[in-house]
């Protein structure tokens, strides 16, 4: 059988396998990839990211909650509704992001193979089950002098759950739901299942969030962690902390029934399991590539995101945490500029922002107060709430705030924290002062438009300027308020 060669090799047609195989293109080379799903783009595009975040958008426009404290006027929709009828949206958004990577891959001139990839030796590749016509019944045999592996992860399925019911779901089918539950249970109170927890509770849903811990989002500053907490909960979620589920019961008709650790049980229409995922390795052979996967299907990479064989890499989910599609396009282009040789990038810059699409957003980079604590580091907090700001008044958000955590020493920026709308878009200002080392002049020189929530660093900032004036020496953390300018 002639076996087509390729100076890369691209298996997954998400993110990061999108952006690894145009950098490597753009670098001459020729590229394939491989895509065994229906549709290009990967879970971001179809089932996750795009999906979720168009619907939350969707269901506060059409339940009107914005309006609600604008206008003091309740919109909420007064009819029976299928999540279909608020998906119209979504799908011009992902069938617009599959068109833009479609013309993305033919710009670059990227061979596309329809079809699941696996191993045969470490530089071979057989794509089988192609739909379009380029792969024969045995197998069509790719070579690649170098070989990505970008193939993403699955949400885990605990066995105590019958998937095959129509009310039970993980987060990647949740979108397919045929009726709008009136009352939801989310197990799990990750990033996924609190995003979906806000957009059905948004969409009048009555929702329950179980998990085994105490507090939501750990990772997050605690002070935005219970801002965010509190948030929910006045969006009618109610939490069930150190919680696990001990039994499920789905009888043929009526209510799912889950029995907690505590002998708590729930009655719900809906069950959504967002308890993690795991790396879609499984099917890739990868035993005679000579690559041995970790826990949950994970692959172990280095800075340049090389695998223990040497012109291997990964990038995306399947390399795990912090697993978003920012971070996995990220690492994707770090590969390819060393797999190539090329020195526009040399590792992940370790400063990555997160974004929580929750209702209201967060998002942060950089230490938290808990972290410069352990750390023992001396710091200055600058404050500054959305309704203290014009703009946030404008737009009706009363809990909002941005959080800046100050080196004490030198007054460099050490960490941005956002709670409110537009976070995710907020945290970028912070993020380019951090990454070019800058502080607190730097926003005491600026001048933001006026009204705009990027005014908020400037009010964070003074007031930090004015703690620190305030602070004696040798004090840690922060000072007693100051008022803000």
């Amino acid at each position: 059988m002639a076996i087509e060669s390729y100076d890369l090799i691209v298996i997954g047609a998400g993110p990061a396998g999108e952006k690894g195989a145009i950098t490597a293109a753009s670098f001459h080379k020729r590229v394939c990839i491989i895509e065994k799903g229906h549709d290009v783009g990967g879970a971001v595009a179809n089932t996750g990211t795009l999906p979720s975040k168009t619907l939350r958008e969707t269901a506060l426009a059409l339940s009107g909650f914005k309006a609600r404290r604008l206008y003091g006027v309740d919109l909420s929709l007064r009819r029976e509704a299928t999540l279909a009828d608020f998906m119209y949206h979504e799908r011009q958004v992902t069938a617009s992001e599959r068109g833009r990577i479609m013309r993305s891959l033919r710009g670059y001139k990227v061979d596309l193979y329809r079809g699941a990839g696996a191993f045969e030796d470490p530089h071979t590749i057989r794509v089988s089950g192609g739909a379009d016509g380029q792969s024969s019944s045995n197998g069509l045999l790719l070579r690649g002098e170098k070989v990505l592996i970008a193939t993403g992860s699955s949400p885990l399925r605990p066995r105590e759950f019958e998937f095959e019911d129509d009310r039970i779901h993980d987060s990647d089918e949740i979108l397919t739901l045929a009726h709008l539950p009136k009352t939801l249970a989310v197990i799990g109170a990750g990033v996924i299942g609190s995003e979906y927890a806000c957009t059905f509770a948004a969409l009048g849903a009555t929702v329950h969030v179980i998990d085994g811990r105490d507090m939501l989002l750990p990772f997050l500053d605690q002070e935005v962690s219970r801002a965010l907490t509190e948030a929910m909960e006045r969006l009618g979620i109610e939490f069930h902390w150190g919680q696990k589920v001990a039994s499920c019961e789905a009888p043929k008709s009526g209510q799912v029934v889950l029995t907690l650790t505590s002998n708590e049980t729930l009655s719900t229409d809906g069950v959504l399991i967002a308890a993690g995922r795991s790396s879609n390795t499984a099917s890739l052979n990868l035993a005679v590539a000579g690559i041995t996967p970790g826990d949950r299907g994970l692959l172990k990479v280095n800075e340049h995101c090389q695998t223990e064989v040497p012109h291997i890499y990964a990038a995306g989910d399947v390399i795990g945490f912090p697993a978003l599609a920012s971070t996995g396009m990220e690492q994707a282009r770090v590969a390819m500029c060393h797999a190539f040789d090329k020195s526009y990038k040399s590792g992940i810059e370790r400063l990555l922002p997160n974004g929580i699409y929750t209702i209201p957003e967060v998002s942060m980079v950089g230490e938290t107060e808990e972290t410069l604590k352990t750390k023992g580091i001396k710091f200055v907090v600058g404050k500054a709430s959305y309704k203290q700001n014009a703009r946030g008044e404008i737009i009706g958000d009363e809990t909002g705030f941005l959080k800046l955590l100050f080196a004490r020493e030198n007054m460099k920026l050490l960490g941005i924290h956002v709670i409110g709308e537009q976070a995710t878009e907020i945290v970028h200002i912070g993020l380019i002062a951090m990454l070019t080392g800058s502080g607190v002049e730097l926003f005491n020189r600026a001048c933001f438009n006026y009204p705009t929530l990027g005014d908020l660093y400037k009010t964070a900032a003074y007031q930090a300027m004015l703690r620190i004036s305030d602070q004696p020496a040798g004090a840690a953390g922060e000072a007693p308020s100051s008022p803000t300018t």
